[in-house]
């Protein structure tokens, strides 16, 4: 009986909690009609709620009477509560990635950390995080080559090529930090078009982008301590 009595409180405070949450939701949609309300979240602090919106997170009161756009650190803990919650939100299905046959795997030291990297090599700026690559450790990078025509014409090509080459991982490498061209033809039988599909279905539409094991997506230029200190944070696979 007494059992029964605690899990109808406890259920009577979760209706509460999921109704305070849906009228604040009300009051922001009310005030950015033109947005997109993903979620609103009561957090642990102070009433704050969360509100994660057009791809970011807000933070607002219950009768929403201000709007906090900035990051929310843990005092105690000195956590960024705001970043993880972001890396929670946006991270994608691992399960979703494509194979590893797919991949262009390159180990560095024991490999017990992993990053996935779609990657256009065409693009300045996974040329540029090419060399930050080069200075982590520990880590085991699965590069999917994901050209972009439209944006770099001759990337498909590029990418066939280096596909095809005897040496894959020594062929992007060449490219990547050398400028070498890769001299084999892409006219082997390739996963290009197929990662295409799947990159677009996961929606990639930046590169480069790298993927941490719990499948949180960082888009663009990433320093090699940022990558560091990401993975360490982040639980292995």
């Amino acid at each position: 009986m007494l059992r029964a009595l605690l899990l109808l409180i406890m259920l009577i405070g979760a209706g509460f909690a999921s109704a305070d949450e849906a009228s604040v939701k009300k009051l922001v949609v009310a005030k950015f009609p033109q947005a997109k309300v993903e979620g609103v979240v009561k957090t642990v602090y102070g009433g704050l709620y969360e509100v994660f919106m057009d791809g970011r997170i807000h933070y607002t009161d219950e009768k929403m009477t201000f709007f906090i756009i900035g990051e929310l650190i843990d005092a105690k803990t000195s956590i960024n509560v705001t970043e993880q919650r972001f890396r929670k939100l946006t991270a994608l299905n691992v399960k979703d990635m494509p194979p590893q046959d797919m991949a262009i795997k390159r180990v560095k030291g024991d490999g017990h950390r992993r990053l996935i990297v779609f990657s256009d090599p065409m693009c300045p700026y996974c040329r540029r995080i090419e060399q930050e690559f080069t200075k982590l450790n520990n880590v085991t990078i699965y590069l999917f080559p994901y050209p972009i025509e439209k944006r770099f014409p001759g990337s498909t090509e590029l990418s066939k090529a280096i596909w095809c080459s005897p040496d894959r991982a020594k062929a992007w490498d060449e490219w990547m930090l050398k400028g070498t061209r890769p001299t084999a033809k892409g006219t082997c039988v390739t996963p290009i078009d197929d990662l295409d599909k799947i990159g677009n279905k996961l929606g990639i539409g930046v590169t480069p982008t790298v993927i941490f094991s719990d499948g949180a997506p960082m888009n663009g230029m990433i320093s090699a301590a940022e990558m560091d200190r990401l993975m360490n944070q982040t639980p292995a696979p």
